[in-house]
């Protein structure tokens, strides 16, 4: 089981001078591909103790502030945001020899932002962040079921369904971003951005340091 990278690689002239905007170049071209749902991401977290944990989320939306998923915030992944949020993200894009890395630190997003979106899902999928309650145990298949029957009585199609108090997103701020170029020879291209503050007479200007890394 061995891959063979083609020639094309990343060169530093060839980045946006931010990761945001580098990114949005990639995740077109990933679109353009064909890519089955290229905004799928694995979100790796940590507890207090440091175990980790990961688990494929959607990416949502993405903008200079960062990188927006919504998810129960009781279940495993929320708990451990809320004792520790630092977070990563990788966007595994196999299929065009590229991958994504950020690293960064995650927060709620507002009420409003969550029931924006929230109002956008399929009706299906709003009753089915009431029915479940994310991470936690239960006794079979047949009693989750019931619940959204349940629920599908109380809010039938075309009805507002209310965002569950429970459910909302996380906006992850990136301190680094490394963009990975599969190369032959397994001499990959890793291109990483890193958040720095530069201190001057006028205050702190917020910027990014682009370095290269051996692969």
């Amino acid at each position: 089981m061995r891959a063979h990278y083609r020639d094309a690689g990343l060169d530093e002239s060839d980045l946006a001078p931010d990761p945001v905007t580098q990114f949005a170049h990639w995740f077109a071209q990933v679109r353009a591909a064909g890519l089955h749902e290229p905004n799928a991401m694995i979100c790796s977290t940590a507890d207090e103790d440091g175990r980790p944990s990961s688990r494929t989320v959607l990416l949502k939306k993405y903008d200079e502030r960062g990188f927006v998923f919504f998810t129960n915030y009781g279940s495993r992944k929320g708990r451990e945001l809320d004792a520790n949020p630092r977070v990563s993200l990788l966007f595994p894009w196999h299929g065009i020899a590229r991958q994504v890395i950020v690293s960064g630190t995650a927060e709620r997003t507002g009420r409003d932002e969550t029931a924006a979106y929230f109002r956008t899902r399929p009706h299906g999928s709003q009753l089915g962040a009431w029915a479940s309650e994310q991470s936690s145990r239960v006794a079979s298949r047949e009693e989750l079921d019931a619940m959204f029957a349940r629920l599908a009585e109380r809010y039938p199609e075309g009805e507002d369904v209310p965002a569950p108090a429970q459910w909302g997103g996380y906006r992850v701020r990136p301190e680094t971003v490394e963009f990975w170029q599969g190369r032959e020879n397994r001499l990959h291209d890793r291109l990483r951005y890193s958040r720095r503050t530069d201190g001057g007479a006028e205050g702190p200007v917020d910027g990014w340091r682009i370095e290269r890394l051996c692969p």
